[in-house]
């Protein structure tokens, strides 16, 4: 997980655009077109499974949801019309809250009308525990939704369309980023029923036919000039390294971008790079590693603070590790410079979970309100160790053995390991085994409950504290950890339904110390990158989430 660095010269992401998907009120530009390099060849253009930022970025401009994201220069966030164009939020007496989204008169790319039963049909689709989409607990503000999970009756989930233009949804409690980040995500965009289950039946045919043999199935939306979307763009073209785009002639909203967009593929910053010399693309999503390099020691105002902490995190159903005194002994022997310097120049010690740039209120952002809650000084460094060799002696079963670290070996990641255990061992004596494993061995054993210790960048749903913090309570299904307090618990009940923003943020904080002093988990770094566009050009947004809008690209005027 990553952590970012704190200086006047970063800013967020998102601050290179007030309008991220919010168009201008104008038509897309006329003739003109763009060329931009944001990954590889799409792996995967299913809303409920795209997690890639490339693939994010398409569908964010072939798909509209009910909200756009608009950003401020403070790097806020509020949410404006997409197909939705009003939202009313009504507080019920039991601490419910109802919202009803008028929808305006969209239509998808073969003529159909967007009406509000294809977002019921989406989100029972993402919440469906048979789908298991990496993004259902997006829905688990949504009432039902923990039933929709174990009884896998996605009908239970209280999402409804009152008819073809309104849309109901219930939801736990007061969620500030609801409108924000769940109803702008990628993976709650609008897909047509008729489309999938049209697709689902050929797999169906062809299973049968195959009379019991292997069958290779093209998921649904393969042939990309098929595809049935709502957005401002639509597929017009694909070859083998890449994808065009031109305004929708059915988009009934407004946008002012390119009247051509074209995705070009590069699998790596470098090559990514050389299409950008060559003239081939105007912009890339991210430059080379000697490129980020000087720009971090520039400290460029160009840098962008990534929203995710690298961690690591503590399996406190295991025996050796359930006494927090152990745990704490492991996480106070760290040195988090010394680890930030092993993760390479682009990463800075963390001082918290909630990363530098989640917003707060108009006087900063919720790291710089709240202040360091974990110690970085190297000063501090040896008391630190003290402190640590004290709770281990206080400890009821003494120091533990025969621990693994579980890692992915990409990037630094293994100078981290041999870094982190190796300070457990010089300050602790205690030995721990890095050991290396592919990101799907890493995900099952921390799904199964099978490890020790595991570290990962940790990547939250949404840019609010809350989003970082709701997974570890007791009953979360993203509660990989084990972590169970009730007054954690509590104090995240009291955040759902919290009326005042300023009593919000302050439990917000509280739970945040409460997460750490516990040692369930311990935030080592974050990381900063850049991306790079044609002089001559403005408009390009990124959202703190990872994709990229192009939705309001333009010439620039001066």
């Amino acid at each position: 997980m990553k952590i970012w660095k704190r200086c006047a010269g970063l800013v967020l992401a998102l601050a290179c655009c007030l309008g991220l998907l919010s168009g201008c009120g104008q038509e897309a530009a006329e003739g003109m077109k763009l060329s931009v390099c944001v990954g590889s060849a799409p792996r995967e253009l299913d809303p409920i499974y795209a997690t890639d930022p490339a693939d994010q970025t398409i569908l964010m401009h072939l798909y509209e949801n009910l909200m756009r994201t608009a950003v401020d220069v403070s790097g806020g966030t509020s949410a404006s019309s997409g197909v939705a164009k009003s939202v009313q939020q009504e507080e019920n007496t039991d601490g419910t809250v109802t919202c009803t989204f008028k929808l305006r008169g969209a239509k998808w790319s073969d003529g159909q009308a967007v009406t509000a039963s294809d977002f019921v049909y989406a989100w029972q689709r993402l919440a469906d525990p048979a789908n298991d989409s990496p993004y259902a607990s997006l829905l688990s503000v949504v009432a039902g939704y923990d039933t929709v999970r174990s009884t896998g009756d996605v009908t239970a989930l209280k999402v409804s369309a009152k008819n073809d233009s309104t849309l109901v949804v219930e939801l736990n409690g007061k969620y500030d980023w609801f409108l924000t980040v769940v109803c702008t995500s990628p993976a709650t965009l609008p897909v047509r029923q008729d489309v999938i289950e049209a697709w689902q039946t050929q797999t169906a045919e062809a299973a049968a036919q195959a009379e019991g043999e292997p069958v290779e199935v093209e998921p649904w939306w393969a042939d990309t000039s098929g595809l049935v979307t709502n957005g401002p763009y639509q597929v017009s073209g694909e070859t083998d390294d890449a994808l065009t785009l031109t305004a929708s002639e059915t988009y009934s909203g407004t946008q002012s971008g390119p009247a051509e967009l074209t995705f070009r593929y590069a699998d790596t910053p470098e090559e990514a790079q050389s299409l950008y010399e060559n003239k081939e693309v105007d912009f890339v999503s991210r430059v080379t590693d000697d490129q980020l390099t000087k720009l971090v020691e520039e400290e460029s105002p160009s840098l962008i603070q990534e929203l995710g902490v690298y961690t690591i995190l503590f399996n406190c159903r295991q025996e050796q590790l359930a006494d927090p005194q152990v745990r704490g002994a492991l996480v106070l022997s760290l040195d988090r410079a010394a680890i930030a310097e092993a993760a390479g120049e682009t990463a800075q010690a963390a001082e918290g979970f909630i990363a530098p740039g989640v917003p707060e209120n108009e006087d900063g952002d919720f790291r710089t309100v709240g202040g360091p809650v974990v110690e970085t000084d190297p000063e501090e460094y040896q008391a630190s160790c003290v402190e640590a060799q004290k709770l281990l002696n206080a400890a009821a079963d003494g120091a533990p053995t025969g621990l693994e670290y579980l890692y992915v070996d990409e990037g630094t990641a293994g100078d981290v390991a041999r870094e982190v255990c190796d300070a457990w061992s010089r300050v602790l004596g205690v030995t721990v085994t890095p050991k290396s494993v592919t990101a799907e061995e890493l995900e099952t054993a921390l799904r199964t409950g099978e490890y020790d210790l595991a570290a990962a960048t940790f990547q939250p749903l949404g840019n609010d504290a809350e989003c970082f913090l709701r997974p570890w309570m007791t009953d979360s299904e993203e509660n990989v950890l084990g972590y169970a307090n009730s007054a954690y618990d509590t104090l995240m009940s009291i955040i759902a339904s919290a009326s005042d923003s300023a009593a919000r943020m302050g439990c917000l904080h509280d739970a945040e110390e409460l997460l750490l002093g516990d040692y369930a988990l311990t935030p080592l770094y974050t990381t900063v990158t850049a991306d790079q566009l044609r002089e001559n050009l403005t408009g390009v947004c990124r959202d703190p989430r990872g994709w990229f809008s192009f939705t309001s690209v333009a010439v620039r005027t001066a």
